[in-house]
């Protein structure tokens, strides 16, 4: 299936082009790479997505991305390669681990728009490039959740600043699957009329997996925003929950600083962890032209002793260091 979507896309956006040149199109490429040093030295205290290293300089990522509209019509081509992209596509091998996104985009009319293909969730705060977070590391609620959908789905405006989006998919993070039972998906989102205040309500749903999902932002004042996440899974009979919270602070355009304090609760172990932990994440943005820097110092302690310290001895904590930059052409 995203083989077809693929070829389909590109096919689309080599018609688009030589049909109307004056048409948008817009690019966007970035690189990033991160060193992370675990307070135990020890690679496995990492839970999450995309930072499983230990004392290394890792590339994050390579992405290359195209966007094309020509009227009514609107296709994407956005390609990875790295840790991130390898881990966002987990249940891909080889080549089709590149392919982040790839989907095509029909405008019936002011209201409606039709897109079939793969895309980034709709659900949670976090998003896969790292240039568009403000910490480097990810939650345990976006790691656990979902990270793309293949289908095809609606994206319907309701009137002022109010919409929703509803669709069908292939089960969480796949491609392609002949037999398993396909996914309906939804969201309604709302905001005020300044836009400093934004809700999203997020839904997956199949036979034996759900999940609904709260998204709030809060733009205080210009230097200081406020976000929440959180979000339930369930999964055949059990669950897993995290509640994160987003601190923003900005003094300067050239500096920003970020704390995201975050509660995941897998008590019953229906994500595979197994335990509760509430995990703190403080990072720092230093905006350097088109290179961000970004410090970061992270701990998660747990109810039980799921982490190892220094002595190779079972612990209920873990703390990390991690510098990252981030070039955005």
């Amino acid at each position: 299936m995203k083989k077809t979507i693929l070829l389909f896309t590109v096919l689309t956006l080599g018609i688009m082009t030589k049909v109307k040149a004056q048409d948008t199109t817009v690019f966007t490429t970035y690189v990033d790479a991160y060193f992370r040093g675990d307070f135990a030295g020890l690679k496995s205290n990492n839970k999450t997505s995309f930072t499983n290293s230990n004392k290394e300089l890792q590339l994050g990522m390579a992405s290359f991305k195209v966007d094309k509209t020509m009227g009514k019509f609107a296709g994407t081509v956005d390609l990875g390669y790295g840790k991130r992209a390898d881990e966002f596509s987990y249940n891909d091998k080889g080549a089709a681990t590149l392919v982040k996104q790839a989907y095509i985009s029909y405008a019936l009319n002011s209201s409606v728009k039709f897109t079939a293909g793969k895309w980034a969730t709709h659900i949670g705060y976090e998003l896969l490039d790292a240039y568009s977070n403000r910490n480097y590391s990810m939650s345990y609620g976006f790691s656990y959740g979902p990270f793309f959908h293949t289908g095809v789905r609606a994206d319907i405006a309701l009137g002022g600043k109010t919409a929703m989006m509803i669709g069908v998919a292939e089960p969480t993070d796949i491609t392609n699957a002949k037999v398993e039972p396909k996914m309906v998906i939804a969201q309604l989102s709302t905001a005020s009329d300044d836009d400093k205040l934004k809700a999203f309500l997020n839904y997956q749903g199949g036979k034996s997996k759900s999940q609904i999902d709260v998204v709030l932002n809060a733009a205080i004042t210009s230097e200081l925003g406020f976000n929440y996440d959180g979000t339930v899974c369930n999964l055949a009979g059990t669950n897993w929950t995290s509640n994160a919270f987003y601190f923003n602070y900005d003094p300067s355009s050239k500096l920003g600083f970020a704390l995201r304090s975050e509660v995941f609760n897998d008590s019953k172990g229906a994500a595979g962890v197994g335990t509760t932990i509430f995990q703190n994440t403080l990072s720092a943005n230093f905006h350097l032209g088109k290179i961000t820097i970004i410090p970061e110092i992270r701990t998660d302690n747990a109810s039980d002793k799921v982490f190892i310290n220094g002595t190779n001895v079972s612990s209920s904590s873990a703390g990390n260091f991690l510098i990252a930059a981030v070039y955005k052409f």
